[in-house]
């Protein structure tokens, strides 16, 4: 089984909290986005960022120095948003992180893909950016099947725990044998189940805690989950979505 999530905007150092345990695998190719990002304009960046003059100047100071291979933070630490916080690896027991370093694969806009214990440094780019890198449209374009491949070394069913945004790199390419089951958690709001984003983050984090804790290897298994008072839907779930509603 394998489980994907989004990264996060937020990011931290963090040299001593936990080791590396290798460098992310497609790391020549972020030298390549690396090096289309310097060639760009302030200006240009800040559009692609969409972030205010404060965070660009801060972003914009930060690309010219960082170094790939310098001041690495484990990807699972590296990450501090919402989704992280609720998933808490720090304290996570050490059959939790091995389970974890087996099973969760982190997709990323600057990375393609990270394994848990890959060591990044901190960046701001959304797989959706509209950057160009060589003859590459975008970043989708950019990373083609590399997420795909590095993720489905063997015929395996794949926990979607990720946004529709950074799914997209994996689901395009998915093989009939693959099977990729969406997770939804939703409200009832005017009669349909909507899904509020913050609270999503939220559950996203805890259920790959859940999973963690509890070293999760089928899928029915995730119907147990019940924490922030999500409880599995049968009725409004199929094959390929499970449907947890507060």
């Amino acid at each position: 089984m394998k489980i994907i999530i989004a990264p996060a905007k937020k990011m931290k150092i963090d040299t001593d909290s936990f080791a590396i345990a290798a460098l992310p695998q497609y790391l020549a190719a972020t030298q390549q986005i690396l090096a289309s990002m310097r060639q760009r304009s302030f200006a240009e960046l800040q559009t692609l960022w969409q972030c205010n003059d404060k965070l660009a100047h801060s972003n914009y100071d930060w690309l010219q120095q960082l170094d790939l291979q310098q001041q690495l933070t484990p990807a699972l630490i590296a990450f501090s948003g919402i989704q992280y916080q609720y998933m808490a690896p720090d304290v996570f027991s050490a059959p939790a992180l091995a389970y974890v370093q087996a099973n969760l694969r982190i997709l990323s806009g600057f990375y393609g893909i990270l394994r848990p214990f890959d060591g990044v440094v901190p960046y701001r780019l959304e797989m959706q950016a509209r950057l160009t890198v060589g003859q590459s449209v975008n970043l989708y374009d950019f990373w083609g099947a590399k997420p795909y491949q590095a993720l489905q070394t063997q015929p395996e069913p794949i926990v979607n725990l990720a946004s529709q945004e950074y799914a997209k790199i994996i689901r395009r390419y998915l093989q009939p044998n693959t099977e990729m089951v969406d997770i939804i958690f939703g409200h009832w709001i005017d009669g349909k189940i909507k899904t509020r984003a913050t609270l999503a983050k939220m559950a996203r984090g805890e259920m790959v805690r859940f999973m963690a804790e509890n070293k999760v290897q089928q899928l029915t298994e995730l119907h147990e989950f019940t924490h922030l008072s999500y409880h599995y839907m049968p009725d409004l779930s199929t094959p390929t979505k499970l449907v947890f509603l507060d």
